[in-house]
């Protein structure tokens, strides 16, 4: 292409990267590759899997992760563009591993009858296996996983269908705080040992975390808001200096910082599973509609935000939400069947702003406005003034947030008191959130209003949902 071609593109690049720097909240059309979904199939209730097809492109889903490699679901998502990860389960890692010819007919059975109309990206070969102990599987993963590979490579399909594993994050012998993450040395020499393997072949590591486990074993109000990506006073990690957010980002850079402690700096992560049940036992603190609608909405902003983690700023990991439907056959309590996004008839268990024609989801808190009603952020009463300056520093240090009013001169820098000025800082968080209503809540300390809380020049930006 002639040179004076590439100007108006490089122009037209320069002019949405400028546009996405000064409205970082703006959901820019395109490309969300980062954003999957994980497919699960222990249930007798699910939709056909052309009905699935077409509801998943109905939607920013750009991946689907099956735990198997089910003939009906690859084919059904021919030619739809959705990238499609496949799964050879624990069981099939013996004969794996034991026998190359044995990997070759599973890569002759799973993926030559479908790509590359069927975007086969990945193999897995099992899941959480050394989270299992047993001991004779583990040896027999690596083995497994380099059989696959060949086969792969002798139809031509290496590098464009990579091999990898899903670890559970228990691989991990420290996580907390990130900078100290560092794998369990019961399973070290085995991970030197995967991570070289997929070192060679360029696949990511793939990783299970769930900020919802972290929250059970710590259910204060402020982990709460850690977990679901709301506003919190933050943590600073005591070894970096690092102030985190948010528990994923802990998790996934807990995980970044394993790889750069043993010389796997260029290994990629991959989130295999990340989710929030909508539903629990008695017991299970947390399983609740609100909580989840908060957990994967703005887990979802969060990723098409670009912003990334501290220690891998700027992308957004590949991310498979967990999980497109409930699986009503599952074992265990009642939240391991409470995970779905979608219903079986293909309607939304809450809305998390996936949909391409979705709307803002509506708030489940009961004495909330009607919608199309203006609402406002507004604090509670009873709220502290440690909970309210926290509420304000972390409004205030967000990019794209003009505090500017509440500067000495500003239109509402008066009455200058704490509660003024965090009132006005948490509605405007709110209102630049695309009005989601986990987005006023700022660890149970605030609430949407139907009354303007605007007075003299201050005016307090509302709007409609």
């Amino acid at each position: 292409m002639p040179p004076t071609f590439l100007l108006p593109l490089a122009a037209a690049f320069l002019l949405l990267l400028l546009l996405h720097l000064h409205f970082p909240f703006a959901n820019f059309a395109g490309s969300q590759s980062y954003i999957g979904v994980n497919y699960g199939q222990v249930a007798d209730n699910l939709p056909p899997p052309a009905a699935t097809a077409k509801l998943l492109q109905s939607t920013a889903v750009q991946k689907v992760r099956l735990y198997g490699a089910d003939p009906a679901i690859i084919r059904a998502l021919a030619n739809t563009g959705i990238g499609i990860v496949i799964g050879a389960a624990n069981g099939d890692i013996p004969a794996l591993a034991s026998d190359p010819n044995s990997a070759g007919q599973w890569v002759n059975s799973n993926v030559l009858p479908f790509y590359p109309a069927s975007s086969i990206v990945l193999v897995t070969v099992g899941n959480e296996v050394l989270l299992s102990g047993d001991q004779n599987l583990i040896s027999q993963l690596l083995p497994a996983m380099q059989n696959v590979q060949n086969a792969l490579n002798s139809a031509s399909l290496g590098g464009k269908v990579k091999v990898s594993t899903v670890h559970s994050m228990s691989i991990l012998g420290r996580s907390d705080p990130p900078s100290s993450g560092s794998f369990d040395s019961s399973h070290l020499d085995a991970m030197k040992a995967l991570l070289q393997f997929q070192r060679g072949v360029g696949s990511p590591i793939a990783v299970n975390p769930y900020p919802f486990f972290a929250y059970q074993s710590d259910p204060r109000p402020e982990t709460l808001a850690f977990c679901l990506f709301q506003p919190n006073a933050g943590r600073v990690d005591s070894g970096s200096g690092i102030k985190y957010m948010n528990m994923f980002d802990a998790q996934v850079d807990a995980v970044r910082s394993a790889l750069n402690g043993i010389g796997f700096k260029d290994i990629d992560i991959m989130v295999a599973e990340t989710g929030w049940p909508y539903k629990g036992d008695p017991n299970e603190v947390g399983a609740s509609v609100e909580n989840a609608r908060a957990y994967n909405g703005n887990l979802i902003a969060h990723l098409r935000s670009m912003a990334g983690t501290p220690l891998m700023p700027g992308k957004s990991v590949d991310t498979y939400l967990f999980a497109l439907y409930d699986e009503d056959l599952k074992p265990g309590p009642s939240s391991e069947r409470s995970f779905g996004l979608f219903k079986p008839d293909l309607s939304m268990t809450y809305d998390v702003g996936l949909s391409k024609t979705s709307t803002t989801s509506q708030p489940v808190r009961g004495g909330s406005p009607a919608a199309g009603q203006e609402r406002w952020c507004v604090p509670k009463a009873g709220a502290s003034d440690a909970q309210l300056q926290a509420s304000l520093d972390y409004v205030c240090g967000q990019q794209g947030i003009d505090c500017g009013p509440l500067q000495p001169g500003g239109a509402c820098f008066e009455p200058n008191t704490l509660a003024s000025h965090a009132a006005y800082a948490m509605n405007l968080y709110f209102q630049r959130s695309d009005k989601r209503p986990w987005n006023c809540d700022f660890s149970q300390t605030a609430a949407l209003s139907s009354n303007n809380p605007s007075y003299n020049g201050c005016n307090y930006p509302g709007g409609g949902t």
